[in-house]
C-alpha cells in the first residue's frame, strides 16, 4: 500500500522526455524546459539532460560524464529520479536541499562552467523566459526561482511501477522465484543490504565507506571533503536502488560496469581493494555469496526498475 499513493502522484505528473518550448503552465513544466536547455551552460552546449538522460532513468551510461569542451568531471552522474523524499544530495552531501543542489553543476568548471548570475541575465534577455517566469512567479528570472523551477521538475520524477511494488501490493506481477529469494537474502543478517538500503527508495540518506578508498587506486575522500572529519574519509552517500537496472555504471566513480560486478564486490571487497581505509565494519568480513545467491540478488535488484524502463 505504501507505494500505491506514489503511483497516483506519478500519474498526475506525466513524463515528457524531450525538450519542448511549449508555454509552461506550472513551476515543474518550466523546470523541465530549463532542464533540457543548454542555455544554462557557459557556451550553450551542455544541458542538465546531457548527463542525466531520461531513457536511463536520468542517469548516464558513462563512468564519468563530459562537461563543456569535453572536460571530464570527478564522479559518476547518478539518477535524479525519486529525489522528492531525499535529505542528502551529491555523493558528498554538499547541498543542503534539492534547490541548493541546482547551482553546483551549473557553476562547476568541469561541467557547465557558468555563473548563476550570468545565466540569469541570459534568461532575462531571452525571447520567452521572462514571459514564462512572470506568469509563474510574477517576477523576472532570478537565481532562486531558476533553481526552484528545476528542483520542482526533479521532484516530479518519482517512479514506483515495478514488479516488486506490484508483488508487494498483491497486484499482477512477474516477480520470479529468484527475485523473491533475492529479497529475502537482501533483508537477511547474512547479506545486510537492508542495513544501508532501506526506506521505500532503498536508501537511508546515510554516508558509508564501502571500501573504495585506499589512497592509491581509490583516492576520492568523499564526505570528508565537506566535513573535514577523519571519520568521514572515503564515505559516500548511499544511493537509492530504484531503476538500478538502467543506471549503470555503478559507484561514485562508475568503476563497476554491471550489477554482477557490484554483487561480486560486496561478496568479497578485498578481491578488488586489498587495503581499504576506514571501511565500514559491516563489510570487514567477506560474505562469499554462492553462485545462486548472486543470481538471486541480481534478480531482486532488477525487479526494482520501473516498467517503463523494462526493455
Amino acid at each position: 500500500m505504501y507505494r500505491i499513493l506514489s503511483v497516483i502522484v506519478v500519474l498526475m505528473v506525466p513524463f515528457i522526455w524531450s525538450f519542448t518550448n511549449t508555454e509552461p503552465k506550472t513551476e515543474a513544466e518550466l523546470g523541465k524546459i530549463l532542464f533540457f536547455d543548454p542555455i544554462l551552460s557557459k557556451d550553450s552546449t551542455v544541458s542538465c539532460s546531457s548527463c542525466h538522460k531520461p531513457d536511463l532513468a536520468f542517469a548516464d551510461s558513462l563512468a564519468i560524464s563530459p562537461g563543456i569542451e569535453n572536460r571530464i568531471g570527478r564522479r559518476n552522474a547518478p539518477s535524479i529520479m525519486n529525489m522528492a523524499s531525499r535529505s542528502e544530495f551529491f555523493y558528498d552531501g554538499r547541498a543542503k536541499d534539492l534547490v541548493d543542489q541546482i547551482h553546483f553543476p551549473i557553476e562547476d568548471n568541469l561541467e557547465m562552467d557558468a555563473k548563476m548570475s550570468e545565466v540569469v541575465e541570459r534568461l532575462k534577455k531571452h525571447a520567452k523566459y521572462p514571459i514564462w517566469f512572470k506568469k509563474i512567479y510574477n517576477e523576472v528570472p532570478t537565481e532562486n526561482n531558476l533553481a526552484r523551477a528545476i528542483a520542482s521538475f526533479e521532484e516530479s520524477l518519482e517512479t514506483s511501477d515495478t514488479e516488486f511494488d506490484a508483488w508487494m501490493n498483491d497486484l499482477p506481477n512477474k516477480m520470479s522465484d529468484a527475485a523473491i529469494r533475492g529479497r529475502k537474502l537482501f533483508l537477511s543478517d547474512r547479506a545486510k543490504c537492508f542495513d544501508c538500503h532501506f526506506s521505500p527508495d532503498f536508501t537511508g540518506d546515510e554516508f558509508k565507506n564501502i571500501g573504495l578508498y585506499d589512497e592509491k587506486k581509490y583516492k576520492d575522500k568523499g564526505r570528508y571533503e565537506v566535513t573535514k572529519n577523519q571519520n568521514d574519509l572515503g564515505k559516500f552517500k548511499v544511493p537509492g536502488l530504484r531503476n538500478i537496472a538502467v543506471t549503470g555504471p555503478y559507484m561514485h566513480d562508475g568503476s563497476f560496469a554491471t550489477l554482477k560486478d557490484v554483487i561480486e564486490y560486496y561478496s568479497d571487497p578485498y578481491q578488488f581493494v586489498s587495503n581499504p581505509i576506514n571501511m565500514d565494519t559491516t563489510l570487514l568480513k567477506p560474505i562469499n555469496f554462492t553462485t545462486q545467491e548472486k543470481g538471486d540478488l541480481e534478480a531482486f535488484l532488477l525487479s526494482l526498475t520501473d516498467r517503463r524502463f523494462s526493455n
